[in-house]
């Protein structure tokens, strides 16, 4: 914006106020446009509040027109300190009966020798770490199969390995399907060894050459330097009388949607009931009603008029909002066929109060949760007949609002139109700026000019006087 100096006029005995105060009057338009301009930003902010409020709605209402919103189910043990279980998709609604007969387990080995420290040189040489089921046959030999898949690790251990830590960050180090550590007790320090997943398949056996004999373990040829622990074992279970056996303690695939961890062995079957999870849709169908309420409040605040103190909502009056609270409020209180005799959001406790929220009187919501298939299409029925004001509540939200927000929806359609309105305006005042700067231009010009020709008058007028007084004094 341009911008013009001061300019005295004090020759001419005009007071610089007469300018100010012209220009003051020149400048009431822009004045008049930016108060309107900052009225139109306070309505769009007011609508980008209405256009996150009903993106929240339109999410509420689509969770209540999936099928999985509907299908999930809710899954107990009668045992969950034997039996702890969680259900998934395609969990069928029934009973199991588990029985833990044992756990899987991982293989641990702890080595035979006592070391004074974590420091102590044990040697140098190679371990090679192979991945396998040991088993025992009927004669009492011992076998070990290589596990399909594996390859065997061998680790080289050096000058700067060969203390007891250094061989256990070695082991560590090399990925070969074990993990290496140190426990210390009153005899010293020792190195354990355990296989990092558990499991019959992941036993494992140590072939030590050079200084490291000490850590070899295959009691096939007799090495047992190393003392087993723990053997690699699978879990077992009896699963409704089956025997079910797996390398871990979670169960995910014995039963279709169920995923089953074994704690603890029991002679005693744990009972797991699977039955369709209602707390989980009665919390969507709040949330739906909450989200409601939220633009329901919204629009209620931004179109309201107090006559006792005149004062307005930033969109009282706005033709865009009122259509949108009205639909909203039309598409609640309506009915649908689709679900038998159970038409209206009421009927299943959920009802407008005075003020247009929703109201949910917890037991009838409780009562109509007993009827899953009559609640789930009153929610997201679709009407066969193309009928879509006939189709469930859920799915006339969810579609109002999709329509409301898409880019050539209602709600966009205003905001840009807002947004244009700014921009003419703020275009506007930018050029009533410039020729308000010329006015002021010309003006403090004249003024000049109207200045130094009064100067000139008063010199005159002075150079008289004095000649006069000359006179006088002859």
């Amino acid at each position: 914006m341009a911008t013009i100096s001061s300019l005295g006029i004090s020759g001419s005995g005009l007071d610089e106020t007469v300018i100010t105060k012209l220009m003051a009057v020149e400048r009431q338009p822009i004045t008049q446009l930016s108060t309107k301009t900052e009225g139109l930003k306070t309505q769009l902010s007011a609508f980008g509040k209405v256009q996150s409020a009903l993106s929240t709605l339109r999410d509420a209402a689509a969770k209540l027109t999936k099928p999985d919103t509907w299908g999930g189910s809710l899954a107990t043990s009668s045992d969950p300190t034997t039996v702890s279980v969680s259900a998934g998709t395609g969990a069928a609604i029934g009973n199991v009966s588990v029985e833990v007969k044992a756990l899987a387990q991982s293989q641990t080995l702890v080595s035979g020798t006592p070391y004074a420290s974590s420091t102590t040189t044990v040697g140098q040489g190679s371990l090679t770490i192979t991945l396998g089921a040991w088993a025992t046959d009927a004669d009492g030999n011992t076998t070990f199969t290589d596990k399909a898949g594996a390859t065997a690790v061998t680790i080289e251990i050096g000058e700067g390995q060969s203390t007891l830590a250094g061989i256990r960050d070695a082991i560590n180090g090399a990925n070969a399907g074990v993990t290496a550590s140190i426990v210390n007790d009153a005899n010293g320090s020792r190195l354990t060894l355990r296989s990092t997943a558990s499991g019959a398949t992941n036993g494992f056996r140590i072939d030590a050459g050079g200084g490291l004999a000490d850590l070899g373990y295959d009691p096939r040829i007799g090495v047992t330097s190393m003392i087993q622990t723990l053997p690699a074992q699978n879990a077992r279970a009896l699963i409704n009388g089956i025997d079910v056996s797996s390398e871990s303690n979670t169960l995910k695939e014995a039963i279709d949607g169920l995923n089953i961890t074994l704690l603890k062995t029991s002679s005693v079957p744990a009972s797991i009931a699977v039955g369709q999870d209602k707390d989980a849709i009665k919390k969507v169908i709040t949330d739906f009603t909450t989200a409601y309420n939220a633009v329901n409040a919204l629009l209620r605040e931004q179109t309201k008029y107090d006559a006792g103190s005149k004062a307005a909502g930033t969109l009282q009056g706005d033709s865009t909002a009122i259509a949108v609270q009205n639909q909203l409020r039309a598409i609640i209180g309506g009915t649908t066929t689709l679900s038998g005799s159970t038409g209206r959001l009421a009927q299943i406790g959920i009802a407008a109060g005075t003020d247009g929220n929703l109201v949910t009187t917890d037991a009838k919501l409780t009562t109509a949760l007993g009827d899953l298939g009559t609640l789930k299409t009153l929610f997201m029925g679709t009407d066969t007949s193309g009928n879509t004001s006939n189709d469930g509540f859920a799915q006339r939200v969810r579609s109002y609002v999709d329509g409301a927000l898409s880019t050539d929806g209602r709600l966009s359609s205003r905001q840009t139109g807002l947004q244009k309105q700014i921009s003419n305006n703020d275009k506007r005042s930018s050029e009533l700026e410039d020729r308000v700067a010329q006015t002021e231009q010309r003006l403090r010009a004249r003024y000049s000019a109207l200045d130094k020709q009064m100067s000139q008058l008063s010199g005159l007028s002075s150079y008289v006087t004095q000649q006069l007084e000359q006179l006088n004094k002859n």
